[in-house]
């Protein structure tokens, strides 16, 4: 049985099975790219719901985790030099989990940097400027009356989509195989419904962005992992 004491976020959160990997998540565009890797790794691992409320996610146990109090965060109890590890950053986690399996990060080093350039796509650009295009036009900043800021998140955003638009026209997959960059991508594509955007961003000009996230939609493993943790209990 693996010891996993040392890590403090274990006291608010505890292992029942603390010999598989700990996922600490909320099923937000970020929190399920690890559930759906490790769906679609196959890998073995126990769910802890950490909600978005100061509650949680500020608490001295997650933040003895995650300095940065934002989810997903894990622990591997089998790390690498053979002692448990914890990780946060979702786009570190796709990457340590992909190198920990050898699945979705390509066959070649050529492959693994193409994947990991757009990985880096997402978290460096569409990540960042979906969310604040969501918070102008969906939440608290929709009530701001310059309307500059909105438009300015809305327009990097149809910018963002319109490179994929372009590099989805002949492939089903953004690095050619599907890979963690996918699993990167498209659940914030799937957001953009949620943040009331697709009108906005022109979705229904995208005919190669929306086949390629009714692609990724219509995977077994990201069906299931886009629902953990179930925040419903």
């Amino acid at each position: 049985m693996s010891d996993l004491s040392q890590f403090k976020i274990t006291e608010k959160w505890t292992p029942k099975d603390p010999s598989v990997l700990q996922l600490f998540s909320f099923p937000t565009p970020n929190g399920v790219k690890v559930s759906i890797a490790l769906e679609e790794m196959g890998l073995a691992y126990e769910p802890h719901l950490v909600t978005l409320s100061d509650a949680d996610v500020k608490s001295p146990e997650f933040l003895s985790l995650n300095p940065n109090n934002k989810i997903p965060a894990i622990i591997d109890p089998n790390g690498p030099d053979g002692a448990p590890v914890g990780l946060f950053e979702s786009g570190a986690i796709l990457i340590y989990l992909a190198e920990k399996t050898g699945k979705l990060i390509g066959n070649t080093p050529s492959e693994k940097a193409k994947i990991i350039q757009w990985l880096m796509f997402q978290m460096g650009g569409l990540g960042p400027m979906f969310g604040q295009m969501g918070f102008f036009v969906k939440f608290a900043g929709s009530e701001i009356e310059d309307p500059r800021p909105r438009e300015r998140y809305v327009s990097e955003a149809k910018r963002l989509l319109a490179v994929l638009e372009q590099e989805l026209a002949d492939r089903d997959w953004i690095a050619g195989e599907y890979s963690i960059a996918d699993i990167a991508i498209a659940p914030w594509l799937a957001a953009l419904e949620f943040y009331q955007a697709k009108d906005l961003v022109g979705w229904d000009e995208l005919p190669n962005v929306n086949a390629y996230l009714e692609r990724f939609l219509a995977r077994p493993a990201v069906q299931k992992g886009r629902t953990i943790p179930n925040p419903k209990g």
